[in-house]
C-alpha cells in the first residue's frame, strides 16, 4: 500500500505511471452490470435486503456451480457478502474462538494475517514452494503441530494463490478436505481466482466435499472491484448461525451490487474477452520476464501475477520497488508482505492492465535493468 500511495502522488504530478503493483482489473464491470444497474438507480426503491442476499442472486451463483463444475448446490447454501472480505470475516467469526490457531501458506495474502490477528487468533504460516508443488499437505500441517505444541483449528488455502497464482489440485484439495474432516478441523478455500485459471485443474472445494467453506467474490473475473460483492458458500448447519451474525455486522450487501452482480453472471462472452487479454499478458511476461534476469519463483498458473525472484539484483524488495517506481515510473509489490520470512528477495508483478501498458513497463524495467 505504502508503493501504491507513491505512485497515486507521482501520478497526480501528471508523472507517467504504470501499476504492476494491485490486483484490480483494468476493465470495468460487465456491460449487462452497468445497465442493470443504470436502471435500479432510475427506478429507486434501492434498500436492505435479506442478509444473505436477494434470492434470484443467490440462485444464480448456485446454477454457475452447476454449469462450471457439476455440482448441484442448494441456493439456501449461498451467502451474498459485502465483498469477499466480508466472507472471511463471517467466517473467522463463527468459525473460531479467541487463541484458536490457523494455517495459512507462506507466500499468501497479507489480509489473511491481519483480520486473524485482529480477531485474537493466532496463526501458522507455512512455507510452501516447489519443493510442495507450491500446495499445502497435511503432512506439512502435522510437522506444524508438533514443531510449535499447538492443535490446528482450522486451515485456509487459496487456489489460484495469491501472490504466486499456483494452484491446488483436485487429488490436494481432496487429500486437504479429508484431513480437516478427521479431524475436526475448520477448512475454508479462497477461490476468488476461479476464472483465471491457466494451467493445472480448477476445482471447487465443493465437488469434494459438503464441509468446506468457500468464499468467492465478482471483484476478479468479473471485474467488479468497486462493487464490493462477493459471496460465501457454508455448510447446512452454519447458515442460520452466519445469517444471525450478517445481519448485526453488516445487516445486508449492498442492493445496487447484487443486482449488478446478477447481470454480470449473464455477461460472460465479455468477460471471456478480458480473460484472452490476461493470457495474452501473461505470455508476455513469460518470455521477457525471465529474460530480465527476473525467474519465475512460482508457477503462472492461475490469477494474473507474477511471483518472481529480484535476487540478482537486490536483497530488499521493498528499496527496489521505491527505487524503480522514481526512476522509471513503473509500480511492483514488493514481496515482504506476502512472505514476512523470505519476501524480501521476492516481487509480485500484476499483469490485469493493458496490454499496451505492459509493453511499456517492460520496456522501461529493460532499459532500468541494465544500468543495475
Amino acid at each position: 500500500m505504502d508503493v501504491l500511495a507513491e505512485a497515486t502522488r507521482l501520478k497526480g504530478e501528471g508523472k507517467p505511471v504504470i501499476s504492476m503493483a494491485v490486483g484490480q482489473p483494468a476493465h470495468p464491470a460487465p456491460s449487462t452490470a452497468r445497465a442493470a444497474a443504470r436502471r435500479a438507480l432510475e427506478a429507486g426503491g434501492l434498500g436492505y435486503t435479506d442478509a444473505l442476499g436477494i434470492r434470484s442472486l443467490r440462485q444464480a451463483i448456485a446454477a454457475r456451480y452447476r454449469a462450471l463444475y457439476n455440482v448441484d448446490l442448494d441456493p439456501q447454501r449461498v451467502a451474498v457478502t459485502t465483498g469477499s472480505s466480508a466472507g472471511f470475516n463471517l467466517a473467522f467469526l463463527q468459525l473460531f474462538n479467541p487463541g484458536d490457531l490457523v494455517v495459512i501458506t507462506r507466500p499468501g495474502y497479507p489480509a489473511y494475517r491481519n483480520i486473524l490477528a485482529a480477531l485474537g487468533l493466532k496463526v501458522i504460516e507455512i512455507a510452501v514452494g516447489a519443493y510442495t508443488g507450491h500446495a499445502l499437505t497435511p503432512a506439512a500441517i502435522e510437522a506444524a503441530e508438533r514443531e510449535t505444541g499447538l492443535r490446528v483449528a482450522g486451515v485456509l488455502i487459496a487456489s489460484p494463490a495469491n501472490p504466486t497464482g499456483a494452484v491446488h489440485s483436485r487429488q490436494a484439495i481432496a487429500e486437504l478436505d479429508a484431513w480437516c474432516a478427521g479431524r475436526g478441523v475448520a477448512f475454508i478455500s479462497d477461490e476468488i481466482y476461479h476464472g483465471l485459471t491457466w494451467s493445472g485443474e480448477e476445482t471447487t472445494a465443493l465437488s469434494v466435499s459438503d464441509n468446506a467453506v468457500v468464499i468467492n467474490s465478482f471483484s476478479k473475473y468479473f471485474c467488479m472491484t468497486g462493487w464490493r460483492i462477493g459471496w460465501m458458500v457454508l455448510p447446512e448447519d452454519l447458515v442460520r448461525p452466519v445469517e444471525c451474525l450478517a445481519q448485526s455486522l453488516y445487516i445486508s450487501p449492498p442492493d445496487l451490487s447484487q443486482i449488478a452482480a446478477e447481470a454480470a453472471l449473464s455477461g460472460i462472452e465479455e468477460m471471456e474477452a478480458v480473460r484472452e487479454g490476461y493470457r495474452q499478458n501473461r505470455s508476455l511476461l513469460a518470455e521477457r520476464l525471465p529474460a530480465l534476469g527476473l525467474p519465475f519463483a512460482a508457477p503462472m498458473d492461475g490469477a494474473f501475477y507474477a511471483w518472481v525472484d529480484v535476487a540478482a539484483y537486490t536483497n530488499d524488495s521493498m528499496a527496489f520497488a521505491r527505487q524503480m517506481l522514481s526512476d522509471i515510473h513503473v509500480a511492483a509489490t514488493p514481496g515482504r508482505d506476502f512472505d514476512p520470512v523470505d519476501g524480501a528477495r521476492f516481487m509480485r508483478f500484476s499483469y490485469a492492465g493493458s496490454h499496451a501498458e505492459m509493453v511499456t513497463a517492460l520496456d522501461r524495467m529493460q532499459g532500468w535493468l541494465a544500468t543495475r
